[in-house]
C-alpha cells in the first residue's frame, strides 16, 4: 500500500493550495449544498410510500396488503410492500440518473462544473413541481425521471468541483460536505413526512417541497465561479485567474505561478492524449487501470452495503419489524440524524487518519450490525415472518440499524464520493466521475427495484446478503486501495506507482503525468 513516503512527493501545486480562505470555504459550502436534492429525495420517497392517501391513489394493491394485517389471510411481515409498481416509483429516478451522469461527463468538460450543477438544479426543480401535482402514475414517473436527470448532473459535477477547489491537505473534509448536505436533505424530508403523514394532501406537499432545496442550490450556484481547472481546460484563462485570485486571497504573484502550472498541465494532457481522442477511450488505457477499477468498484460496493435501500424504505422497514406508522417515521428521522452526526465525525478525521482507516473500520462495524439484525429478525419473527415482533425487539433493531448507519456515515458514505473525484488526472477526471456516478445509479436502480421482493423471499437473509458484500468490499480496500490523503491532484499517479499491485500498470507514469515534476525536482 502507499505508505508515508508518498507524502514526500510534492510539486509546486501543493504549495499553492496550502491555505484555507474564507472564499474557498463559502464556495465549497455553496457547491456542496447540491447534495440537498439527492438527500431530500432519498428520505421523501420512503416516507411518502407509507402514506395511506398516496397508496390509495397510486398503489391500491399495497394498501390492500396493509389493510389485510390482522386478518387470517394477512401476508407475512416481509411481503406487505412487495409491489413492482411501488419499487418502479422509487427506482425510475436512478435509471434516469445513470443516463444523465454519462451525458454529464461531456457537459462538465464543455460547459464547466458550475454550469452543470446549475442545469441539474433547474431540472430537479421542474421534476419536483410535476411530482407535487401528479394526477396519475405516468406523471409521477415523469417527475421522477426529471428528478433523476437533476441528481445525475449534480452528483457528477459537485464532487469534482469540490476536489478541484479544496486545498489538498483538507480535501477530504471539504468533499465530505457533499455527503453532509445529503444527510441534511434526508433528515429534513423525514421531518416533513412526519408532519404531513396524516393529511390527505400531505404526500403532495412532501413531494412538491423538493422544489425548495432545488431552488436553494440553484441560486447558490449562480453566486460562485467555476473551478480554475475547468476554466483553464476550456481556454478561459482570464476567468481562471480571477477565480484563483478570489480563492487564494488575492496574492497575484502566487496566482500567476499557479495559473501557469494549470496551463502547463492542461497542455501536457492534450499533447499526450491528442485533442481528438475520446476520454472514454483514454480511460481504458493500461496506465489508468487502477483508477478505472476504483471508479467502478467503490460506488458499486457503496450501494451493496444496503444503505440507500434502508434509507429509501426505512419507514417501510421499521413498520415491517413491528413499529407503527408514526413510530416508523420517527425512527427514520433518528436514523437520518445518526447518519448526519457520523458524517460530521468523518469530516474531522478523514484528513488526519486517512481514507483507508475509515473504510476498514466502517466496513467492520457495518458487517457486524447487518449480521446482528439478521439474527434478531430471524429469532423474533420466525422463518416464515408471521410471528409478531415485540416493540422491545423492534427498538433493538432500530439501535443496530442506527449503529450500522453511523459506520456508513463516517466511511463509505462520504468517501465513495471523495475517492473517484480525486484519483484521476485532469483530462479524464470528468469522465471518471461520470463512470463512478453511473455505476452508483445503476447499482441503486437494480437494488431498489428488487429489494422489496428480496425482503419477501429472502426474509432475514436479506441482511446477510448485504453483510457478505460488506465483508468482500472491506477486503478489497485492504488489498487494493492506497492512501490518498494530502496528495496534490497532480501528484496522484505516484500513489499507484508505489502500490504493491497497481505499480505494474502505472510504473513510470507519475513522472509523465505530473507536470510539476517534468524537467525539475521541486
Amino acid at each position: 500500500m502507499a505508505g508515508g513516503g508518498v507524502l514526500a512527493v510534492d510539486g509546486p501545486v501543493s504549495g499553492f493550495h496550502s491555505r484555507i480562505t474564507t472564499s474557498v470555504v463559502i464556495t465549497c459550502i455553496v457547491a456542496a449544498s447540491s447534495g440537498l436534492i439527492f438527500g431530500y429525495d432519498i428520505g421523501i420517497s420512503g416516507g411518502v410510500t407509507t402514506m395511506l392517501p398516496f397508496l390509495r391513489k397510486f398503489f391500491p394493491s399495497v394498501l390492500r396488503n396493509k389493510e389485510g394485517e390482522g386478518k387470517a389471510t394477512k401476508p407475512n411481515i416481509y411481503c406487505v410492500y412487495d409491489s413492482q409498481a411501488l419499487t418502479a416509483f422509487t427506482s425510475s429516478l436512478y435509471i434516469a440518473g445513470l443516463a444523465a451522469s454519462l451525458v454529464a461527463s461531456r457537459l462538465t468538460a464543455t460547459l464547466g462544473r458550475r454550469n452543470t450543477i446549475l442545469l441539474g438544479g433547474c431540472t430537479f426543480l421542474v421534476g419536483a413541481a410535476i411530482n407535487g401535482g401528479a394526477a396519475n402514475i405516468a406523471m409521477l414517473i415523469l417527475g421522477r425521471i426529471l428528478l433523476g436527470f437533476g441528481v445525475g448532473f449534480t452528483n457528477q459535477a459537485t464532487p469534482v468541483y469540490l476536489s478541484e477547489v479544496a486545498p489538498p491537505k483538507w480535501r477530504g473534509a471539504f468533499n465530505t460536505g457533499f455527503q453532509f448536505f445529503i444527510g441534511i436533505g434526508v433528515v429534513a424530508s423525514n421531518c416533513i413526512n412526519y408532519g404531513t403523514a396524516h393529511r390527505s394532501w400531505g404526500w403532495r406537499l412532501s413531494l412538491g417541497l423538493a422544489m425548495v432545496p432545488a431552488a436553494i442550490m440553484t441560486v447558490g450556484a449562480l453566486m460562485i465561479s467555476d473551478t480554475p481547472n475547468s476554466l483553464v481546460e476550456r481556454g478561459k484563462l482570464t476567468q481562471a485567474k480571477l477565480s484563483l485570485l478570489k480563492a487564494r486571497g488575492g496574492k497575484e504573484s502566487e496566482v500567476e505561478a499557479e495559473l501557469a502550472e494549470l496551463v502547463k498541465r492542461n497542455e501536457m494532457a492534450k499533447a499526450v492524449a491528442g485533442q481528438e481522442e475520446s476520454p472514454f477511450l483514454s480511460i481504458l488505457e493500461r496506465q489508468y487501470r487502477p483508477q478505472l477499477v476504483m471508479a467502478i468498484g467503490i460506488p458499486f460496493f457503496q450501494q451493496v452495503t444496503g444503505i440507500n435501500i434502508i434509507a429509501f424504505y426505512a419507514p417501510i422497514l421499521f413498520q415491517s419489524v413491528g413499529l407503527g406508522n408514526d413510530s416508523a417515521l420517527i425512527a427514520a428521522i433518528i436514523l437520518g440524524l445518526v447518519n448526519l452526526g457520523a458524517i460530521l465525525v468523518s469530516s474531522f478525521v478523514v484528513d488526519r487518519y486517512g481514507r483507508r482507516f475509515l473504510f476498514i473500520v466502517g466496513g467492520i462495524q457495518m458487517f457486524l450490525c447487518q449480521v446482528a439484525v439478521a439474527g434478531v429478525v430471524a429469532t423474533t419473527s420466525g422463518v416464515s415472518g408471521t410471528k409478531e415482533i415485540t416493540k422491545g425487539y423492534a427498538l433493538v433493531i432500530l439501535v443496530l440499524i442506527c449503529t450500522y448507519a453511523a459506520g456508513f456515515g463516517w466511511s463509505w458514505g462520504p468517501l465513495s464520493w471523495l475517492i473517484p473525484s480525486e484519483i484521476f488526472p485532469m483530462k479524464i477526471r470528468a469522465t471518471g466521475q461520470s463512470i463512478s456516478v453511473a455505476v452508483n445509479f445503476g447499482t441503486t436502480f437494480v437494488l431498489s427495484q428488487t429489494f422489496l421482493t428480496m425482503l419477501c423471499h429472502f426474509k432475514y437473509g436479506t441482511f446477510l446478503f448485504y453483510a457478505g458484500w460488506i465483508a468482500a468490499m472491506t477486503v478489497f480496500v485492504v488489498l487494493f486501495l492506497p492512501e490518498t490523503k494530502g496528495i496534490p491532484l497532480d501528484s496522484m499517479a505516484t500513489v499507484w506507482e508505489r502500490h504493491w499491485y497497481w505499480g505494474r500498470f502505472v510504473k513510470g507514469q507519475g513522472q509523465l503525468r505530473s507536470p510539476s515534476q517534468q524537467g525539475n525536482s521541486h
